[in-house]
């Protein structure tokens, strides 16, 4: 796990330009606190900041093969899971290694195959590799897109990296926000259309993509996409194969030569994870599984039972390390860090986020980070199996919009008259939301409820389940934490894609298939309990204290938000508690509090990125 850096001009000569590329690769030095390194040459630059997982000695970047009378050069971040079959292939095919290493499986295997190398790697990756022959640049991101990859073209000039504040020490790279910005800010944020971002002219590699920059430009490409095909196997068959890819899920991302972790929520999905990780680690003679848990100071006695959060987590998480051959750890924030932390979640991200839900992994990665480098986590199962309360209600799947974010005249409220005026989010939301429903394929075969599922799945896996990964891979990294997601294995995706929502959602349960599945391996009580989200904070300090840091705001007649947002309605706002905003900001967990801390988290990111608006 690593962060990358480089910039490529096929028609003059850049090599004197390392100290562009030094500044660049310094932006990174949290996702890669290890090592560094850089390759130069006259048409292109590349550095690798490092966080060593496996083969310390071996997996060192850039990392160069010369094959072919040329040179192949990698910068790398992520994992292939499945480095063992391709260094069989590769082997059989006349290659030799050095390490253990997946770059150097990764490298080799893109010598061998060239651009088909992406339907050959199961993992999660960005990667950029140069061929010194063709002068050609080759980039690839994963099929889910869980490792970031953002790109812009100045002047004849490919530059990229694994985040958008490496690319701003490019120089001349402007901080434009236009009103395409601006909608997806307020309109879609904390989410993001695939392909964008917030910047003019900053864009990134979409998932499943790949890219090749040569001297015809720049070519892009989509290498995959989940299929729809007609589901032949009946129950029990459909059963033993969603256990056997899952499993195979799972074991093959527990490879690491630094210590491996678990989040456990005490949720199905964790704990599914966490029972064959622990189940592994006893039949490999390893040492117990570390576990490790999220609360909050005076959560329990401060919880409200609701539809998106029925109850907390402490009596399931009890109840499991009992079960699990494991070393538990349970970590306990205050609300004054989440709020402190707002900021940082803000810069891991480059753009506001989904607030103290960002800012609380954030701290939460920071500490597990003192006892091991690499966690599992369970998130993605919602999205994979049919998890959301949007998946059931009626008023979400007839809302005709993104159901996770059904408060649109709230959003488009929140501008100043002036910008919206200028900027009508209902209808860049519709374009969007319309543009993605076109991409679904349902079948004659489909059953009317699988056909509408198939289209609320859509939209979840490309637009809520990103802003997931987004958070997860972006506040990890920020500690120098991999976070690997089993559920996002996509042999297992394009499967569970195909399965009948009757079967999907057996007895008419969220994860109905997959509570079946799990019933032969976890306590019944933890198998039957209703889904429960990510913990987030009930502490009533926590909403005073965000009131506090946007009362302050709005008393500020220089703080930037005022340029952008309706004073007027933020003032009511904060004089509600956060209830004049009468739906969730976004999903489950974004409500009054959180809306609060995503516009102080606005006008901090107005205050650190200081972009021009342009509309």
């Amino acid at each position: 796990m690593c962060g990358i850096v480089g910039f490529t001009n096929l028609k003059k000569d850049i090599s004197e330009n390392q100290n562009i590329l030094i500044k660049m690769n310094q932006t990174l030095s949290k996702r890669g606190p290890d090592e560094e390194g850089y390759y130069i040459s006259k048409h292109v630059l590349l550095g690798h900041k490092r966080l060593i997982v496996i083969d310390p000695e071996g997996g060192k970047q850039p990392m160069i093969e010369r094959y072919d009378y040329s040179d192949y050069v990698i910068v790398y971040n992520g994992q292939i899971y499945n480095t063992k079959e391709l260094k069989e292939i590769l082997i059989d095919n006349g290659f030799r290694f050095e390490g253990h290493s997946d770059t150097e499986v990764l490298l080799k295997s893109y010598i061998y195959f060239g651009k088909d190398v992406v339907h050959h790697l199961n993992g999660i990756f960005a990667f950029a590799i140069w061929n010194s022959k063709t002068e050609e640049l080759f980039l690839a991101r994963d099929h889910f897109g869980v490792k970031p990859l953002f790109y812009t073209i100045q002047d004849n000039t490919l530059i990229f990296a694994s985040e958008i504040k490496a690319i701003f020490e490019y120089p001349n790279i402007q901080k434009i926000v236009d009103s395409q910005g601006i909608s997806e800010l307020f309109g879609i944020g904390p989410a993001h259309t695939a392909g964008t971002t917030i910047f003019k002219n900053i864009y990134e590699i979409k998932p499943a993509h790949f890219a090749i920059f040569n001297q015809s430009g720049l070519h892009i490409e989509r290498y995959w996409k989940l299929k729809s095909k007609v589901h032949t196997d009946d129950f029990e068959t459909t059963c033993e194969k969603v256990e056997k890819l899952l499993k195979n899920a799972i074991t093959n991302q527990l490879v690491s030569d630094v210590p491996l972790c678990v989040f456990l929520s005490g949720g199905l999905d964790s704990s599914i994870i966490a029972k064959y990780a622990s189940e592994y680690c006893k039949e490999q003679n390893l040492e117990p599984l570390k576990t490790f848990s999220i609360d909050y100071v005076d959560n329990d006695k401060n919880f409200v039972k609701s539809d998106f959060q029925p109850n907390s987590d402490n009596y399931y998480i009890e109840l499991m390390t009992k079960d699990l051959y494991c070393n538990h750890t349970k970590i306990v924030i205050d609300t004054p860090e989440l709020a402190d932390y707002l900021k940082d979640a803000m810069i891991a991200r480059d753009m506001p986020g989904m607030a103290d839900i960002d800012s609380s992994l954030l701290l939460f990665c920071k500490y597990v980070k003192e006892k091991a480098t690499v966690s599992l986590t369970g998130e993605c199962a919602d999205e994979i199996f049919g998890g959301y309360p949007w998946f059931f209600r009626e008023d979400a799947l007839k809302s005709n919009t993104f159901p996770w974010s059904i408060a649109i005249n709230e959003r488009q409220t929140l501008l100043n008259p002036e910008i919206a005026n200028k900027v009508n989010l209902k209808e860049y939301i519709d374009f969007r939301y319309k543009e993605s429903l076109d991409e679904v394929e349902t079948l004659d075969t489909d059953s009317k409820e699988t056909a509408e599922k198939r289209k609320i799945s859509h939209l979840t896996l490309n637009w809520f389940m990103q802003t997931l990964l987004d958070r997860s891979d972006r506040t990890a990294m920020y500690n120098g934490f991999e976070l690997r997601v089993p559920f996002c294995d996509y042999h297992l995706a394009e499967y569970v894609w195909n399965i009948p929502w009757e079967m999907k959602a057996l007895n008419g349960r969220e994860k109905g298939l997959l509570r079946h599945i799990a019933r032969k391996i976890l306590p019944a009580e933890i198998v039957d309990r209703k889904k429960s989200p990510y913990p987030k904070t009930h502490n009533p300090t926590y909403l005073a204290k965000v009131k506090q840091m946007l009362s302050e705001i709005m008393k500020d007649s220089s703080a930037p938000i005022n340029n952008i947002l309706n004073k007027k309605y933020i003032l009511e706002i904060l004089e509600s508690n956060g209830n004049a905003f009468t739906r969730p900001w976004f999903g489950q967990l974004m409500t009054g509090p959180q809306l609060m801390a995503y516009l102080c988290q606005v006008n901090m990111w107005l205050e650190k990125y200081q972009p021009k608006i342009e509309l």
